[in-house]
């Protein structure tokens, strides 16, 4: 059964995040606003909660799933080795648009599809969603939209396309942009920008001087 919840008002707030906290720990998806466009969520570490997530919006496992996190130190508990340019886009970029692919840590108890062994990981610049998190801890989300359709900006959207899929969805009203996250690859030796997203290059550059954009 789908639920949803108008978070402007702040008791169906605090019942929402009740409920889609509940449903990540019964391995259920939940919808939820960021600062870029609504998401589809799921526990990290639930392989058939994330199984059941790619399948929603119809991408395979060759697609992983990206990672949300409430804090730079919930992304220190996912990788043995932080490189020193992850540390400096943190501090410029998080809570915000700014996606980070790092190695993960071996030991990690999850699956989040053909990885390769790294995790796309960000820290969203919203409340509703940082709340969220703070209960449920790591969450795989990915934009809640089905595969080559638009992200959804609002949650009729993405209820549209996800529909009974989904266990809760968290109304927190438009979104504040349509743009995706910048996404910079800081797994192998040099980094590289992998998503052109909502953030500009030149101040990705100023502070990773050798980012290489394809």
């Amino acid at each position: 059964m789908t639920s949803r919840f108008d978070c402007s008002d702040p008791a169906a707030r605090a019942a929402g995040l009740g409920e889609a906290a509940a449903a990540v720990r019964r391995g259920e998806l939940v919808v939820l606003p960021t600062d870029t466009v609504y998401g589809v969520g799921a526990d990290a570490f639930d392989p058939k909660a994330v199984a059941s997530l790619l399948a929603a919006k119809g991408r395979g496992r060759h697609k992983p799933s990206p990672v949300l996190v409430d804090s730079a130190a919930a992304l220190g508990e996912l990788t043995d080795e932080l490189p020193d340019a992850a540390r400096a886009l943190i501090d410029a970029f998080w809570p915000g648009g700014l996606t980070l692919v790092v190695r993960h840590r071996a030991s990690l108890d999850w699956d989040l599809g053909e990885t390769g062994g790294t995790v796309a990981v960000r820290m969203p610049d919203h409340p509703l969603t940082l709340e969220l998190l703070a209960a449920t801890g790591p969450l795989a989300v990915s934009s809640a939209n089905l595969t080559d359709h638009p992200s959804p900006q609002d949650c009729d959207a993405a209820q549209a396309m996800l529909g009974g899929s989904v266990a809760v969805y968290l109304d927190g009203g438009r979104t504040p942009g349509a743009v995706s996250s910048s996404i910079v690859d800081l797994s192998g030796e040099t980094p590289v920008l992998v998503r052109d997203g909502v953030l500009p290059v030149a101040e990705l550059r100023a502070l990773v001087p050798d980012l290489i954009v394809p």
